[in-house]
């Protein structure tokens, strides 16, 4: 994968964490983002997964990184134990989305988020149109067989961060892999953000 064919999200989350950092990825999948950090920026880098074949796949390439149910907490970590925590495509996958963020903010001083848009004008239209749950690029899955159990917005997010006390220190937004500056919310069909605690 070269910068020009790399997805623009990971661009963005290459930018915004500091070489040599110490990072937690949270429902890492496969270890891409993390391989990717570990070659570009020095990290320092864990990762926690549920599946079992992602797992093998990411320690087959040397990724260090451990089986482990998040939504049950992250009590092994210090507070403050990682410069960085990641929730790439995970948030909305959680039971207990609140208890997860709150965990990755105790035990990372910055958090990386980045979540689907279900407020993306193309759901929008499918359910308006069709009465049909939305199924996009970015929503590829049917009601059935979706891993999402949160279905929120941009907006929702940067609600929850406002009425949470939480600093969105930086937020990129993305359709395809291009970015969405115009009325995010309703074009982007995805969000990414950097957040930290207000002191």
């Amino acid at each position: 994968m070269t910068k020009t064919t790399m997805p623009a999200e990971r661009k963005i989350i290459l930018n915004w964490i500091n070489k040599e950092a110490s990072v937690l990825d949270l429902g890492c999948g496969d270890g891409e983002l993390l391989a990717l950090l570990i070659n570009e920026k020095q990290v320092h880098a864990q990762g926690i997964e549920l599946n079992d074949i992602a797992i093998q796949h990411c320690v087959a390439g040397g990724l260090s990184v451990f089986q482990q149910d998040i939504d049950t907490g992250l009590s092994e970590y210090a507070d403050n134990a990682f410069d960085y925590v990641i929730l790439n495509q995970t948030l909305q996958q959680v039971k207990k989305p609140d208890f997860v963020l709150i965990e990755a903010l105790r035990v990372g001083k910055k958090v990386v988020v980045g979540i689907p848009n279900f407020a993306h004008y193309k759901a929008r239209a499918r359910i308006f149109f069709k009465g049909r749950v939305p199924v996009t690029d970015a929503l590829p899955f049917q009601w059935y067989d979706t891993p999402n159990l949160h279905f929120l917005s941009l907006n929702d997010f940067k609600d929850y961060c406002k009425n949470r006390n939480l600093k969105i220190e930086r937020a990129f937004y993305k359709t395809g892999n291009k970015q969405t500056k115009l009325l995010p919310n309703l074009f982007g069909e995805y969000g990414f953000f950097l957040l930290s605690k207000n002191n």
